[in-house]
């Protein structure tokens, strides 16, 4: 197993566009994952697929969708590599003039999400879902795909009866499926936007070394980090800082107007937090002042278990074996909170998949990875993460890594070796 150093690109570079060096190719990024999502189309018995998800719509269009899945937006693929957008009036207006890259984008109507979900009315919310679905029996009829299976990215039954009484035939597992397949790895040009969002959250570790301090608040600090990050262009989608007992066990993913004290173990959390719409998962700990043998202890255990995971993952490792680098049921930390099943400890010990949702394949973990193992493959993306208590406090540590061809690549770069002191 190899712990890759940076040798594909010199370093990270600007988060701003010019034109005296390479750096992150938008059009290629955009043109690439297109490719593989058609490439998975194509290889399957559909003719279509409709996205409604927001993760799926941006990887095929490069539209910045703003929710977590679509509601007055979605769009069509179809097997000729044809794409179709429907979108609010507004929206749809702006993306006409500023994405020429698509060029059909057409108003929505909204089957889903706030509209119907307001009408109050079961008429109305039908209304709005015959008329989706009509729109989308339209399209596929001026592409020349009706008599094709259409697959849909969710599981809603109300579009799905909507669309079959458009004459649609629906397949929802396939699509999900394909979608899956196709952002599972990833292009060079995602991993770089992966490297220049943990460089973001980078950012803010430094902002909170330099501005922590007793009688600070929590909700402070984290304000200055926050604006650390909307400073170098991210989208500040989550993330929390929180000290003393709040650590330990996790407050809720809440930052809280506690005031830190000497002693304190103090953590954040940068998850969701997205450039070019790529999302971070990255945990780091300091400590206010010299960390006591027991913080350093508990600090030790996490990190130990951390990269005892990190070592393990390959391509053509699978993540039943990778899951044994986690602790097992018999420690202290499946003590404190009386779990008997590893299913239990959901978020505690785990590893997930990074890209432009926080969590993506792979997942690997106790609670799931030995019954129902996947392979492990060059190219995927993930965040490793542990903790350990340490006392009412406790200590969190997390990595942010990509697949190589014999190991991994550490794309988080803030030192991990012991507590980050302040």
């Amino acid at each position: 197993m190899t712990f890759h150093e940076r040798d594909y690109m010199e370093g990270t570079l600007g988060t701003q566009a010019v034109d005296w060096e390479q750096r992150i190719d938008t059009q290629r990024l955009r043109k690439e994952r297109k490719e593989r999502a058609l490439d998975r189309l194509q290889d399957s018995d559909l003719g279509a697929l409709l996205l409604v998800s927001d993760p799926n719509i941006r990887y095929v269009t490069g539209l910045a969708m703003t929710g977590g899945s679509g509601a007055d937006h979605y769009t069509l693929l179809t097997e000729d590599g044809d794409i179709v957008h429907w979108d609010t009036a507004d929206h749809a207006s702006n993306q006409r003039k500023n994405c020429p890259w698509l060029d059909d984008i057409r108003y929505a109507c909204p089957g889903l999400g706030n509209v119907p979900r307001a009408s109050a009315r079961d008429s109305a919310r039908q209304f709005l879902l015959s008329k989706m679905a009509e729109l989308v029996a339209d399209a596929m009829e001026e592409y020349g795909v009706e008599n094709e299976r259409l697959g849909l990215d969710i599981g809603n039954q109300g579009l799905v009866g909507a669309l079959e009484d458009a004459g649609v035939e629906v397949d929802t597992g396939t699509a999900q499926d394909v979608m899956l397949d196709a952002r599972k790895t990833k292009t060079e040009d995602e991993i770089e936007c992966l490297r220049m969002v943990a460089a973001i959250c980078e950012a803010g570790f430094q902002r909170i070394t330099e501005t922590a301090k007793p009688g600070m608040k929590e909700n402070e600090i984290w304000g200055e980090a926050a604006q650390e990050l909307w400073r170098h262009g991210a989208f500040v989608g989550g993330g929390y800082l929180t000290s003393g007992p709040n650590t330990w066990p996790k407050h809720q993913a809440n930052t809280t107007d506690r005031m830190l004290r000497p002693g304190d173990l103090v953590y954040a959390d940068f998850y969701n937090i997205g450039y070019l719409g790529y999302r971070s998962c990255y945990y780091r700990t300091f400590s206010m002042g010299e960390p006591t043998q027991e913080q350093q202890d508990a600090y030790e255990i996490a990190r130990d278990n951390l990269y005892d995971v990190l070592e393990r993952i390959e391509p053509g490792a699978t993540t039943d074996e990778i899951a044994k680098g986690f602790p097992d049921m018999e420690g202290e930390h499946a003590d404190y909170y009386g779990a008997e099943e590893p299913w239990q400890m959901t978020t505690n010990h785990w590893a997930h998949g990074l890209g432009l949702q926080l969590y993506e394949t792979p997942l690997i973990w106790r609670g799931l990875s030995p019954d129902h193992p996947i392979e492990i493959e060059e190219g995927m993306t993930m965040a490793v993460e542990t903790q350990e208590p340490a006392g009412r406090q406790g200590v969190r540590v997390e990595e942010m890594v990509v697949v190589r061809e014999d190991g991994v690549e550490l794309l988080s770069q803030w030192p991990v070796e012991e507590i980050t002191r302040i």
